[in-house]
């Protein structure tokens, strides 16, 4: 059974950081690219951040670059993002995802989401 399981949300004040990981399980987890997503209510899930299988590749959404970094370590089957001057609207519940696929519109596999709140 594939779990992705996400930790290091929180609430921080504008300009300050988190850093969330997502641990996976039940996968190999160096087959996949990583995703970080995100999504505030009434809104649709909005793609933040994408990593290939090694590493060698990321993604970032046009709001978080030069701010957000996706990173990996295989050995620890864990994929993080750095969040740095955070602004409010970076309030959402962010969640990790996995895909054989780099670039993939659709992903397997889904955690449960981690809040991150901004305050301004």
């Amino acid at each position: 059974q594939v779990q992705l399981v996400e930790s290091g949300g929180g609430l921080v004040q504008a300009g300050g950081s988190l850093r969330l990981s997502c641990a996976a399980s039940g996968l190999t987890f160096s087959s996949y690219a990583l995703g970080w997503f995100r999504q505030t209510p009434g809104k649709e899930r909005e793609l933040v951040a994408v990593i290939s299988w090694s590493g060698e590749r990321t993604y970032y959404a046009n709001s978080v670059n030069g701010r957000f970094t996706i990173s990996r370590d295989n050995a620890k089957n864990t994929v993080y993002l750095q969040m740095n001057s955070l602004k409010p609207e970076d309030t959402a519940v962010y969640y990790c995802a996995a895909d054989r696929v780099y670039g993939s519109r659709t992903y397997d596999y889904w955690g449960q989401g981690t809040q991150v709140t901004v305050s301004s």
